[in-house]
C-alpha cells in the first residue's frame, strides 16, 4: 500500500480521462471530500479536489478513528438542556463554551434546543439510522480499491461505566438503538474485565457494540484514499477556495486565492470552513465549529485492544498505530481563538483514572474543528438555487463514519439516480 506525498498530490497534472466536458470540483480534502470525489470519479467525472491543506492533515486526520455504526442518536437529547449550565461551569466537563463566544453561539443554541424534543429526536435518529445502515457498504469498495484494508480493525467498541447509575443515563439512547436494530451487549464486571483487562476495577459495567470498527491511522487512511484518487486520474490542488463564478447552468468556476477553476459541477465539502462558501451560494446555515482536542501517547505502557469510551466522562481512547489517542471533548469558541491546553490536560487526567499505569510522558497534542449542525444531521444534497452545486458538510462526530455514504449520495444525485432513502432530513432548507 502506498500513499502519495503532499508534493506528489499537489503537482499532479490535470487529468485528461473521463467523459469529455464533465468536470467536477470538490472543495475540501478531508475524508468526506475525498470519498465524494472517488464516487464521482466512478461515474466518469474529471475530478479536482481543492483544499489549502494536504489530504488528512486537518480534522479527518485528528479524529479518534472510530467508525461509529452505533451512533444513531443526536447530541441534543431530551433533558440535556437543563444540564448545560452545570456542564459549562465545570472546567473538567466534556462540553465547554468560551464566554466571549456565547452571544455568537445563541442562534445555534436555539436550533439545538428545538432539536432536543422527543419528536425531533425520533425523526433525527431515523435519518441517522438510514445513513449509518449503508455506511459500511459504501466504504468497503473504497477501502478495497485503495488497498487500505490493513488500516481497518473490526473489534467493536466499548462504552465503560463506573456503576449502574451512569449506565441508566444511557437508557433513552439504548431504547432508540434497539428500535433501529443496533446490536449491543450490556456487560457485567467480569465481562468488562475480559474485554478490557487494562481498565481500572472502578469500571464495573459496559456496553459493547460488536459491529463498530476503527482505523489505526485516520490520517494515513485519508492519504491512501487520496492517493487512489490521483492514481485513477484525479487531481488534488493545494488551494483555498474563495468564491464562485456563475453562468446560465449555475456555478461555472470555483475561484481560489491565485486562480480560476472552470467546472461543470461543484461539491462543497469543506467541513467547518463551509459556511462562508454556502452563504455565497445563497444559503445561510447554522453551521458551527466544535473544537475537538486530542492527545496521542506514543508509549502508553498499557495494552488497549479496541476503542473504549468513558460513559460518564464522555471521551474516547483509541488504539492507533502511533499509540493511544485520547479524543472527544467539545469546545465552542469558533475558528480563530487559540487552543486551551487545559482541555487536553483534563483528558490525560481522566485517562489515568481509567487506565492505571498509563504513561503520559511521550505525548503529542492537537486541536481540530468539527463541522457541527444543531440537529446532528449533515447537510447533503443539491444547493438550493443552483442546479450543479451540492452540499456535503456538517457531519459533527460522525464524519469518518458517514464519509463514504455521503459521497455515494452526492454521486447518485449528480447522476439522477434515485436515493436509497429519504434525503429530506438532510436538506439545506430545513432551518428556513
Amino acid at each position: 500500500m502506498q500513499s502519495p506525498s503532499p508534493n506528489q498530490v499537489q503537482d499532479r497534472p490535470h487529468p485528461v480521462g473521463g467523459r469529455a466536458g464533465r468536470r467536477a470540483i470538490v472543495i475540501g480534502g478531508g475524508i468526506v471530500g475525498i470519498a465524494s470525489a472517488l464516487y464521482l470519479l466512478k461515474d466518469g467525472w474529471r475530478i479536482t479536489v481543492i483544499d489549502p491543506e494536504p489530504p488528512g492533515e486537518s480534522t479527518s486526520g485528528g479524529s479518534a478513528g472510530l467508525f461509529a455504526f452505533d451512533h444513531v442518536t443526536p447530541v441534543a437529547m431530551p433533558g440535556m438542556i437543563p444540564r448545560v449550565p452545570a456542564m459549562l461551569l465545570d472546567k473538567k466537563s466534556s462540553l465547554t463554551i468560551r464566554w466571549g463566544y456565547l452571544r455568537r453561539l445563541l442562534p445555534w443554541m436555539v436550533h439545538f434546543l428545538k432539536a432536543s424534543t422527543p419528536g425531533r429526536v425520533d425523526a433525527i435518529s431515523r435519518a441517522l439510522a438510514d445513513m449509518i445502515g449503508g455506511a459500511w457498504d459504501a466504504f468497503q469498495p473504497l477501502i478495497e480499491d485503495a488497498g487500505a484494508a490493513d488500516l481497518i480493525r473490526r473489534r467493536g467498541f466499548l462504552v465503560a461505566f463506573r456503576n449502574d447509575r451512569f449506565l441508566t443515563t444511557m437508557k433513552r439512547e439504548l431504547d432508540i438503538q434497539r428500535r433501529f436494530d443496533i446490536r449491543f451487549d450490556i456487560l457485567d464486571d467480569d465481562e468488562v474485565r475480559q474485554l478490557a483487562p487494562a481498565l481500572s476495577p472502578a469500571y464495573t459495567r459496559g456496553i459493547y457494540y460488536p459491529d463498530c470498527a476503527h482505523t489505526v491511522d485516520p490520517k494515513l487512511l485519508a492519504q491512501t484514499l487520496a492517493g487512489e484518487l490521483v492514481r485513477k486520474g484525479g487531481e488534488v490542488l493545494r488551494r483555498r477556495a474563495t468564491g464562485f463564478e456563475f453562468g446560465p447552468q449555475g456555478v461555472s468556476a470555483v475561484l481560489s486565492e491565485a486562480s480560476r477553476h472552470p467546472t461543470d459541477l461543484v461539491v462543497l465539502a469543506a467541513g467547518a470552513w463551509s459556511k462562508p462558501l454556502a452563504t455565497q451560494l445563497g444559503n445561510r446555515l447554522p453551521l458551527e465549529t466544535e473544537r475537538g482536542y486530542h492527545v496521542t501517547l506514543a508509549d502508553p505502557g498499557v495494552d488497549v485492544g479496541l476503542p473504549i469510551a468513558s460513559g460518564d466522562l464522555r471521551f474516547c481512547i483509541s488504539p492507533l498505530a502511533q499509540g493511544l489517542r485520547l479524543a472527544g471533548t467539545v469546545e465552542f469558541a469558533g475558528l480563530e481563538a487559540p487552543p486551551d491546553p487545559s482541555r487536553q490536560a483534563v483528558m490525560v487526567e481522566h485517562a489515568r483514572r481509567m487506565l492505571p499505569g498509563l504513561r503520559v510522558e511521550d505525548a503529542s497534542y492537537w486541536m481540530g474543528f468539527r463541522p457541527s449542525m444543531p440537529d446532528s444531521l449533515p447537510v447533503i444534497g443539491r444547493a438550493p438555487g443552483h442546479a450543479n452545486a451540492y452540499f456535503a458538510f456538517g457531519h459533527g462526530h460522525v464524519g469518518l463514519t458517514l464519509a463514504a455514504v455521503t459521497g455515494r449520495i452526492v454521486a447518485d444525485q449528480a447522476a439522477g439516480r434515485p436515493p436509497a432513502f429519504d434525503l429530506k432530513p438532510f436538506r439545506a432548507t430545513r432551518f428556513s
